[in-house]
């Protein structure tokens, strides 16, 4: 593939270990492109080896943005990544070049194709309201808003509750403020190629014990040595390997059960990275990896 690029991207997505960061490395280096991060955990810059970032040499081989560039406290979030993503994109296409976004969270990518909702903030009172409220929340949706309402089930309470408070807020359909929130989305009216790592689940879950046993090679434990001292409750605290390790450097378990757990997180996650996908799959070329 080669030529213009202005108003096309890649977009790469699939669960931990499935080999998108190689596959996006590879196709950067023969179509001229710039990797572009869409995953949570590797923004963190004290997070190299657990969020598997991709390595110094890597990042050498081809332009890489948006990794390692957050510090251990932020709490960063999907809008703020959309916003530094565009950035990144449009400087992309700005000098010829083909954004290649790639990496496993997937709220991520449905932000960069839909948008935000770009909804006021909710009143305390309105939002105390309807997340207390014990009636029938679908019945009281359905006199507000039947649109919205047809497309819930009764018993999806969280998404009854904020479709509730936000047209009691705002007197307007949260389907009204997605559908602007998608007329803002940076890909929209972009030419979007779309790959999913297909993989095995058996096969990822060896694959993401093996990478374990390495980074723990590679020094994982001195990598999270310096955080022993951070709110659990951040972010990146949360991040696979992290507690487990940090367990075990308190002294709380073994090096074996510290690995065992993490592993068993990590199949976890999996799991539900393969569950979410399954649904947002229609439009999206799966390959075999």
């Amino acid at each position: 593939m080669t030529g213009n690029f202005q108003k096309r991207a890649l977009l790469i997505a699939g669960p931990t270990a499935s080999g998108k960061s190689a596959l996006a490395l590879d196709l950067a280096r023969k179509w001229n492109g710039v990797i572009i991060n869409a995953d949570a955990l590797q923004v963190y810059q004290p997070l190299r080896i657990l969020s598997a970032r991709p390595t110094a040499e890597e990042e050498a081989a081809a332009p890489h943005r948006l990794y390692g560039h957050v510090g251990p406290k932020a709490q960063f979030s999907v809008a703020r990544w959309l916003k530094e993503a565009r950035l990144e994109i449009e400087a992309t296409w700005e000098r010829g070049l083909y954004p290649i976004i790639t990496g496993g969270t997937g709220l991520y990518f449905r932000a960069l194709e839909k948008g935000l909702a770009p909804v006021p903030e909710i009143p305390a009172d309105i939002r105390a309201h309807w997340r207390s409220f014990e009636g029938d929340l679908h019945a009281e949706l359905w006199q507000r808003d039947q649109e919205m309402a047809s497309r819930l089930l009764p018993t999806d309470r969280q998404r009854l509750v904020r479709a509730l408070e936000v047209v009691d807020a705002t007197g307007v359909s949260l389907l009204e403020w997605q559908r602007d929130g998608q007329s803002m989305a940076p890909l929209a009216g972009v030419e979007v190629e779309r790959i999913f790592m297909e993989v095995p689940r058996d096969e990822l879950y060896a694959r993401a014990e093996l990478r374990f046993d390495q980074m723990l090679r590679a020094g994982a434990l001195d990598e999270v040595r310096p955080l022993m001292g951070l709110d659990p409750v951040l972010p990146m605290m949360r991040a696979i390997g992290v507690p487990e390790l940090l367990a075990h450097l308190r002294g709380e378990v073994t090096l074996e059960d510290a690995t065992a757990k993490a592993k068993t997180a990590t199949r976890q996650y999996i799991k539900r990275q393969l569950t979410w996908w399954r649904g947002q799959m229609a439009h999206w070329r799966e390959l075999p990896a």
